[in-house]
C-alpha cells in the first residue's frame, strides 16, 4: 500500500471513530431531552448534574468539542482529496450512476448541521457558561427546563432546528455505514444497514418531536 493510500485509509479510519462518538453522543442526549417531554423534575436534575458534574465539564465535554471539529475537519480534507480524483476521472466515473445523491453532498448537509451546532451552542451552552463563570450564578435550583422551553418559542428557531435535523438523518444514513466500511467491519453487512437506517431516521425524528411538542406548548 502507498503512503498516501495508508494515509487516505488512517484518516477515514479516525473519521469513522470520531463518527461513532459522536452518534453515542447524539442518543445520550435525546435521551436527556426526552425527560423535558416526560418528567420536567428529572430533566432539571440531570441538566443539572450534566453541567456541574467535573467529569463532564473538564473531561468529556472537552473530548465532544474536540470530536466535533476533529469530524467535520477530517470531511472536509477527505472530500478536497476526493474531488481531486474525481475531477481526473469524471467522465468515466459518472458519480451520478454510481453513488448517491445523500453520499455525494455529505459535505454540504455537514456544513448545514456545524452551522446548527453554532445556533445550539449559542441557545444552551455558551449561556451556561456565561451564568457559571462569568456571572458566577449558581446553577442550584435553576429551571433548566424553562430556558429550553423558552427557546422553542419562537417558530423560525424551531423550523431551523426541523431543518437541520432532517438534514442531519441524511448525513447519517450514509454515514452510519460507511463509518463501520471505514473500519473494515463487513460481517452483517444487511444487518448494519437496517440498524443504520433506523438510527439515522430515530434518533433525528427525536429531536423534531421535541422542538415541536415545546413549541405546541405555547
Amino acid at each position: 500500500m502507498s503512503k498516501s493510500k495508508f494515509t487516505t485509509v488512517g484518516r477515514k479510519f479516525l473519521m469513522a471513530f470520531s463518527g461513532f462518538f459522536l452518534m453515542i453522543f447524539l442518543l445520550q442526549h435525546l435521551t436527556i431531552n426526552l425527560l423535558s417531554v416526560i418528567n420536567v423534575d428529572a430533566f432539571n436534575e440531570v441538566s443539572y448534574f450534566m453541567g456541574n458534574n467535573p467529569v463532564v465539564q473538564f473531561a468529556l465535554q472537552p473530548i465532544l468539542i474536540f470530536a466535533v471539529f476533529f469530524h467535520f475537519i477530517m470531511g472536509f480534507v477527505l472530500e478536497a482529496k476526493n474531488r481531486g480524483a474525481r475531477s481526473i476521472n469524471y467522465a468515466y466515473n459518472r458519480p451520478s450512476e454510481n453513488s448517491s445523491w445523500v453520499s455525494r453532498n455529505m459535505i454540504y448537509s455537514g456544513l448545514v448541521i456545524l452551522a446548527f451546532l453554532g445556533l445550539h451552542f449559542y441557545d444552551f451552552w455558551i449561556p451556561e457558561i456565561r451564568e457559571k463563570y462569568i456571572v458566577g450564578d449558581s446553577q442550584i435550583g435553576k429551571d433548566f427546563h424553562h430556558h429550553l422551553v423558552e427557546k422553542f418559542a419562537d417558530p423560525v428557531r424551531v423550523i431551523l432546528y426541523i431543518v437541520s435535523f432532517v438534514l442531519l438523518a441524511l448525513h447519517l444514513l450514509h454515514g452510519f455505514q460507511s463509518s463501520f466500511q471505514s473500519v473494515g467491519v463487513s460481517k452483517g453487512k444487511n444487518n448494519i444497514k437496517k440498524f443504520g437506517n433506523i438510527f439515522a431516521i430515530t434518533v433525528p425524528a427525536g429531536f423534531v418531536f421535541i422542538a415541536i411538542f415545546h413549541y405546541l406548548q405555547h
